[in-house]
């Protein structure tokens, strides 16, 4: 029963605290010329993937590397497949060129990376599949492009725009953005401790925890969060918000997690990265099937059926 409660009051900490960033976020951005999407790609991201860096980083310092590398790929899955189809179906989201041609191929190359890393033994003389120390620093390094990148087009989008800032206190904005993501933080922390417990009890394993249970807990801000920005219109903090933490969750978190402690990589867990491919690629061609009209809803009614088969898979493979 108080297992229950924690993962309900984890759920509605998630969404209030959802509603609070977006807020902030979308404040802030107006005020410094920012685009939404940038905010998106960054603030928004980094806050809601914060459940996710806790989550990996004590499980891969703990030794428990099937969890962190699980928790990371299946929240990436969940976030593409789930989070981008509900807030389809809460309203269509159009998509800007640069999202279409630079962020969502930087966050399809990052899985790539990522799957060529971890086999990298296959082609050598190494002992077993791992995601090692240097492979830590190497997402890294890409990381630091990507936020370098993020950096310059912020800057010349602040260069091109003459609006005048929105009404209200740039305080008060700050705030809403630094208890959104406390909140979402806490709640998050509450949500999977409360669904791991109940699956304890249910007699569930950790291989399959990391990627269903614990992926989808850590992955509830950004579904939240991406869900409020959609009901809002703010479609482009709703895709930014999803390409940027799947970028965090691989490059960051990943490579914070392995540069600090190896992680021993499991063959199965290529399929994993295969279906991450697989989901960005989605993505990619619901864009290019309906341009004028962005991701539609029946496009996101997909997403989520692709993602129901996938966890059938990963039940019946246990």
């Amino acid at each position: 029963m108080i297992d229950a409660l924690l993962l309900l009051f984890g759920l509605v900490l998630l969404l209030v605290a959802a509603d609070l960033l977006v807020k902030g976020a979308s404040s802030v951005a107006a005020r410094h010329s920012v685009s939404p999407l940038m905010i998106g790609l960054t603030v928004v991201s980094f806050g809601t993937s914060m459940p996710e860096m806790l989550v990996s980083f004590i499980a891969g310092m703990r030794g428990s590397a099937d969890l962190a590398v699980a928790n990371v790929l299946g929240s990436n899955i969940f976030n593409v497949l789930v989070v981008l189809g509900v807030a389809c179906l809460i309203n269509p989201l159009k998509v800007q060129t640069s999202t279409v041609v630079s962020e969502i191929p930087f966050s399809l190359s990052a899985a790539i990376l990522l799957g060529f890393l971890a086999n990298a033994a296959l082609f050598s003389t190494g002992p077993e599949l791992s995601i090692s120390r240097l492979d830590g620093f190497i997402l890294l390094g890409f990381f630091l492009l990507f936020m370098l990148y993020i950096f310059s087009i912020s800057r010349a989008a602040s260069e091109d725009d003459s609006g005048s800032p929105p009404a209200g206190s740039y305080l008060g904005s700050i705030a809403f953005i630094l208890i959104g993501v406390a909140g979402l933080f806490l709640g998050g922390k509450w949500a999977v401790d409360g669904a791991v417990a109940l699956a304890g009890q249910w007699g569930v394993d950790d291989a399959m925890i990391g990627l269903t249970i614990v992926a989808v807990g850590t992955s509830l801000p950004e579904l939240a969060a991406s869900a409020m920005a959609a009901y809002r219109k703010e479609t482009d903090i709703a895709v930014g918000n999803v390409v940027g933490s799947n970028i965090f969750n691989i490059l960051w978190i990943l490579g914070v997690t392995a540069s600090i402690r190896p992680l021993p990589f499991s063959a199965i867990s290529n399929v994993d990265i295969v279906m991450v491919i697989v989901a960005t690629l989605l993505i990619l061609l619901a864009i290019a099937s309906t341009r004028a009209a962005g991701i539609t809803r029946p496009w996101g009614a997909l997403f989520m059926a692709v993602y129901v088969a996938y966890m059938a898979y990963v039940i019946q493979r246990g």
